[in-house]
């Protein structure tokens, strides 16, 4: 069984590649500018945003599964009409297509989110992440569209290495204190995403922790467990800034957790 990691140079790609590669799946990944760091995968060159090489790799491929981890950020021929190639190639192939959304396609109106709740988002990366469960949900009705919140791990994850920066001096800036989300890590995701792959879910299922924390207390937590001075990490608001996007989003993950054997750890446990 062959299973195509899109985004596999990523920080979740690259632990979807692992975990993969481990469980004996021939392991086939993607990436935008090198390939990523495990030599168990075969690595392919390859843009979203080119309808063509899309084709071209799922064909020669053939996989069974494809699991859509890339990020473009708020790039919306990337993040919005990239995945709903995708997507329609999958299901030309008929090839099982499970695809990583975010917490960001929320406004925070309401706080508490179950999988039952529309998208209403407020920022542009927000907005391309809706859109594009939107045309897949559309396009490839038999696909899994899994929502996840902030990813934690090493030092690879973007907040993690925010923390160490902070507490270090090497970036200046601040950590938001009204700012909250529910933490997974980054070995559970995979995990969970990977067992929902194999089975014939479809639609959306929110995969996040079960602890909110505010930037700041995740940032608390990270400093904590790598041996910083959480005294100097800069505290902010959120409110108080022109950036767009919710304030506090909490996925509800109960009803996906329910059917699945991974167990998705809250940040109190696994930091």
């Amino acid at each position: 069984m062959t299973v195509l990691i899109v985004g596999g140079s990523g920080f979740l790609g690259t632990e979807l590649v692992r975990q993969a590669s481990a469980a004996g799946y021939v392991t086939a990944a993607t990436y935008a500018t090198r390939p990523g760091s495990v030599a168990e995968a075969t690595w392919y060159d390859l843009d979203l945003r080119d309808e063509g090489r899309v084709e071209e790799v799922v064909a020669s491929l053939a996989p069974c599964l494809i699991i859509n981890a890339s990020s473009g950020s708020a790039d919306w021929a990337v993040t919005a009409e990239g995945p709903i190639r995708l997507a329609v190639t999958a299901a030309k192939h008929n090839c099982r297509l499970v695809h990583v959304s975010s917490d960001a396609v929320f406004s925070g109106t309401r706080v508490h989110y179950d999988e039952s709740c529309l998208p209403d988002p407020l920022s542009p990366y927000g907005a391309a992440k809706a859109a594009a469960e939107t045309g897949i949900r559309l396009l490839a009705p038999d696909a899994a569209i899994a929502r996840t919140s902030l990813i934690i791990g090493g030092i690879q994850s973007e907040h993690v290495r925010l923390v160490h920066d902070l507490a270090t001096g090497c970036r200046t800036g601040s950590l938001f204190t009204d700012d909250i989300r529910c933490p997974v890590h980054v070995g559970d995701l995979a995990a969970a995403l990977l067992e929902l792959a194999s089975t014939d879910a479809r639609g959306v299922h929110h995969l996040a922790g079960p602890d909110a924390v505010s930037r700041h207390g995740l940032g608390v937590l990270i400093a904590q467990r790598d041996g910083l001075d959480a005294s100097r990490l800069p505290e902010g608001l959120r409110a108080a800034t022109a950036l767009p996007g919710a304030l506090d989003v909490r996925l509800d993950c109960r009803a996906t957790q329910v059917k699945l054997r991974t167990r998705l750890r809250g940040v109190h446990e696994f930091l």
